[in-house]
């Protein structure tokens, strides 16, 4: 068994790659989630073997049912019960909308992408670690849920994707409960926009919007 096991949904790119480095850098045996063809990580997947650690890339998308089962079986083959689990894969909707003119198609999307999809994950997996940590008490692990600031704050523009961030927030919040007497610690985090391949269609739109809303200095008279 690998000492320090993370997996990081959606660890090849963005968030989830800069998640791999710092765990790299602390010596973390990675597993990462994509949905992209071996070749397209191969330069992530370097750079990070480059740290000296085991890096596993496994592919598939965990709001399919049956990839996700993959999925977890890939990881029980390799390392038995990770120690660490990060959700952190999710989309944005393919074409942003007015509340009013949305479309259900893409509501079904981020709600199985970035809800159900880490919802099961993280049922799966926090079943694995319950297992050995009750037969081994030393052994550590944690969850976290990487959400987004869209979970508290309305975008009419984007509302499937706030449902589907709130809901995740929500089930951080749930089997953080859950989780807490088995000894499992579980945390959120929310980030705000960050530049990755996700933002970069609407990053400088968005920064024009912050940089209205900031005065001038003036001198104190």
């Amino acid at each position: 068994m690998a000492d320090r096991v993370a997996f990081v949904t959606g660890g090849t790119r963005g968030i989830g790659l800069g998640i791999a480095r710092a765990l790299a850098r602390e010596r973390w045996t990675l597993a990462l989630g994509g949905t992209r063809p071996d070749a397209d990580v191969a330069d992530a997947l370097g750079e990070l073997r480059a740290e000296g650690v085991e890096v596993q890339y496994v592919r598939g998308d965990i709001a399919e049912p049956s990839d996700r089962a993959r999925t977890l079986a890939a990881l029980r083959d390799r390392f038995g019960a990770v120690n660490a689990l990060v959700n952190n894969a999710g989309r944005a909707a393919r074409v942003r909308a007015d509340l009013l003119d949305a479309a259900e198609a893409s509501f079904e999307e981020l709600l199985r992408t970035n809800l159900q999809g880490p919802y099961f994950l993280t049922q799966a997996i926090a079943r694995d670690q319950i297992a050995r940590r009750q037969a081994d008490r030393s052994f550590t692990a944690s969850i976290v849920f990487v959400t987004s600031v869209s979970a508290a704050m309305a975008s009419t523009n984007r509302g499937d994707y706030c449902v589907s961030k709130a809901g995740l927030s929500m089930a951080a919040r749930l089997f953080a409960a859950r989780l807490a007497p088995e000894g499992i610690p579980v945390f959120e985090i929310r980030p705000g926009i960050i530049a990755t391949d996700m933002t970069a269609a609407v990053r400088d739109g968005v920064v024009e919007s912050v940089n209205a809303t900031i005065k001038p200095a003036r001198p104190v008279r």
